[in-house]
């Protein structure tokens, strides 16, 4: 177990280093000027960068539940928080006092493996909607969900899931529901169990934050380099780096992929970074991503296929296209999932929701078809100033480039291939840089 471990790590470290060498490879910044800016960052101390919004780093407790972690995550408009361990708050040391990062990215992961438990329970508790004796129900829902499934891995018993989502239907026995019928109502009784039924209404964040650990809690110093910070971001794939500063166990900040991009805004004017940004995207070889690799999903197809590819390729949205040139009409993203946990009662048909009727759906509820529809895209020829503008501004995680002439999807330039424009890792720089630990937390 421990050498299947250590191969996982490797590999997935491998796939760093992978990443980045295709952006060398591809990207057409003179050698010099990157060395230059890396040198640069590699002597800014992470002590210099902007505080998060109020100067305090919004925190989650493990005891939290899932409902209420969406919530905060909501109302405080972002994406992601640390997670603290409560029965280690007096702990000198941050490995103890935090568990994690909760992300949108892991609680998808967790709805989607539920949802798809539920439906299991769901389309085996129909049949007694159906007529079927109740001892009949309690074989196929045990047969459908399995004692070792995800909802297992997540702490969730085998017997309150078919309890609380077959009760749902049960209800309703009486008023003559059929079989598909109950079924489709997967939206409905699904959303209602996870926020207000057992075992959902009690999970907590802790139960997730173990089993889906898309987000490794992977904290900088306050006098470290921003270079490290910046290939934590890009090459490492990190969204977040938390901030801690040595020898205390608190955090002092917390840097997004974001904060960078918006610090980049604030560069403007400075020599360096208007002679870089005023190319277009095309002659600093962006989009580093080709128009066949990038996943997208149809607009006819279902909204629960979109959560699953961006799940099954660890990303984070993808562009909504049509017709058989892949015409992008709009896009979904991993953050979008709040809409199906605050607002249920819109999605009662989320079992047959199209990508369509679910991006529709919220417009009509924000009262925003424009902000909700429209994808954000460029042009090739558009600078990389503009873009990083855009993705500043309209606070998204990727843009989408299209041609010419039909919108059609030709790339997609994201904040990690941003921030990956402007550096080069240096010669050993992360063995010497963040040794074996860290490499252990990458690699996880």
């Amino acid at each position: 177990m421990a050498q299947a471990k250590i191969t996982e790590n490797t590999s997935k470290l491998a796939s760093y280093d992978a990443y980045f060498e295709m952006v060398q490879n591809r990207k057409k910044l003179p050698r010099n000027l990157q060395e230059t800016l890396t040198e640069a960052f590699a002597k800014i101390p992470v002590s210099s960068f902007p505080q998060v919004p109020g100067g305090k780093v919004i925190e989650i407790d493990a005891e939290t539940s899932i409902g209420d972690a969406v919530k905060i995550l909501s109302e405080s408009n972002i994406l992601s928080a640390p997670v603290k361990n409560p029965a280690a708050q007096s702990s000198s040391d941050w490995r103890e006092r935090y568990l994690g990062v909760l992300d949108y990215s892991a609680i998808v992961l967790w709805v989607l493996e539920g949802a798809e438990t539920a439906a299991a329970a769901l389309s085996a508790s129909s049949a007694a909607a159906a007529g079927v004796g109740a001892g009949a129900v309690g074989a196929l829902g045990a047969l459908a969900l399995g004692a070792t499934g995800p909802a297992a891995v997540a702490g969730l018993t085998v017997a309150a899931v078919g309890a609380a989502v077959a009760g749902g239907v049960a209800a309703d026995r009486g008023a003559g529901k059929d079989a598909p019928t109950a079924a489709d109502k997967l939206g409905e009784d699904f959303y209602k169990v996870i926020l207000q039924e057992e075992p959902f209404r009690s999970t907590k964040v802790s139960s997730i934050i173990k089993s889906y650990r898309w987000a490794p809690f992977v904290p900088v110093a306050t006098d470290s380099s921003m270079l490290s910070v910046l290939l934590l971001l890009s090459k490492y794939r990190l969204r977040n780096v938390p901030v801690i500063e040595r020898g205390s166990p608190f955090l002092k900040n917390f840097i997004t992929q974001s904060a960078v991009i918006r610090g980049l805004v604030g560069c403007k004017g400075r020599d360096w970074f208007d002679c870089i940004s005023a190319h277009p995207i095309s002659e600093l070889g962006l989009p580093y991503m080709s128009a066949d690799e990038v996943i997208s999903v149809r607009n006819d197809e279902l909204i629960l296929e979109a959560f699953k590819k961006m799940r099954d390729n660890n990303i984070g949205g993808l562009p909504v296209v049509e017709g058989p040139k892949k015409k992008i009409v709009g896009n979904v993203s991993i953050r979008d999932i709040r809409f199906l946990l605050l607002k249920p009662e819109l999605f009662s048909n989320f079992r047959r929701l199209t990508v369509t009727g679910f991006i529709n759906t919220i417009a009509s509820a924000t009262h925003d078809a424009t902000k909700a529809a429209t994808p954000i895209t460029c042009k090739l020829g558009s600078t990389l100033c503009s873009v990083i503008d855009t993705l500043a501004s309209k606070l998204v995680h990727r843009i989408y480039v299209t041609d010419e002439d039909d919108d059609e999807v030709v790339g997609v330039i994201t904040l990690r291939d941003v921030i990956s424009c402007f550096i080069y890792e240096p010669p050993n720089f992360f063995d010497n840089y963040f040794g074996f630990s860290a490499q252990e937390m990458l690699g996880k």
